[in-house]
């Protein structure tokens, strides 16, 4: 796979999974709930998916060649751009009215 496929498969796997929180009722879209699910356990999958789809990325990474060093800021950048990722989800499940 090429450089710039890998870097969109990445931008794409992180959109879908910063969304995924805010557009399911499950656990990790995994596990069930008997009743809503609130925000603070949509926040913690939001980290949870901000791991994987960074662990994505880092062994597309691994498979292109050496690894580059990344301090805090990169960490940073990465998960503000994750949250923001996140803002079409969040705006679809608390500001949007639903019809029931």
């Amino acid at each position: 796979m090429s450089q710039s496929a890998s870097v969109w498969l990445v931008i794409l796997v992180a959109f879908i999974a910063a969304n995924l929180p805010f557009l399911n009722q499950r656990v990790l879209a995994l596990i069930p709930l008997r009743g809503p699910k609130i925000l603070a356990v949509r926040l913690a999958e939001l980290v949870a998916f901000y791991f994987v789809a960074g662990g994505i990325g880092l062994a597309l990474e691994n498979g292109a060649g050496q690894i580059a060093p990344q301090g805090w800021q990169f960490y940073a950048i990465t998960g503000a751009l994750f949250v923001t990722f996140a803002f079409p989800g969040f705006v679809y499940r608390y500001l949007l009215k639903h019809r029931h």
